[in-house]
């Protein structure tokens, strides 16, 4: 797949690197960038484990990290990329920083935000399933599957 620079593809791309970052360190695989005028101006990727924080998701690491890049608490003229769809949680956080675009890869059908309440988000905000929805799904599954069979043995 040929991505354009600036395209939704390239910075999924961007935010998937960042997912498998997380899975190289037996976090959650969920990795997240956000954009303002065509510049990445943060990124991150889950770090429950090793915060040992249970708000420590890459969303919400992206959006401290991009809120302090620019000194300001809104994110009004940003977009997430992320690579799997933002929790309820997440989601008010993206509410209260009125960010003007959300695209996310993978649906969470258990605990992703459209399945609590789909206008958990700013009203003002875009909502798009973006790019590179099949190897954001298949990363999470393959975490679950290898956790799971470790257990196991």
């Amino acid at each position: 797949m040929s991505l354009t620079v600036h395209s939704d593809g390239h910075f999924m791309k961007e935010a998937f690197k960042q997912a498998l970052m997380a899975r190289d360190e037996n976090e959650i695989p969920v990795g997240a960038v956000i954009v303002a005028n065509n510049q990445i101006i943060a990124r991150a990727y889950n770090q429950t484990e090793r915060l040992s924080d249970p708000t420590a998701h890459a969303e919400m690491l992206a959006v401290t990290a991009a809120t302090n890049h620019l000194g300001t608490k809104y994110l009004t003229d940003c977009t997430l990329y992320v690579t799997l769809e933002p929790c309820g949680m997440c989601a008010g956080a993206l509410y209260w920083s009125q960010l003007t675009k959300l695209v996310y890869a993978a649906s969470d059908d258990k605990r992703g935000f459209t399945t609590i309440n789909p206008k958990m988000v700013h009203p003002k905000t875009e909502v798009v399933r973006g790019p590179l929805q099949e190897e954001s799904s298949q990363l999470v599954l393959n975490f679950f599957q290898k956790l799971r069979d470790h257990r196991k043995n």
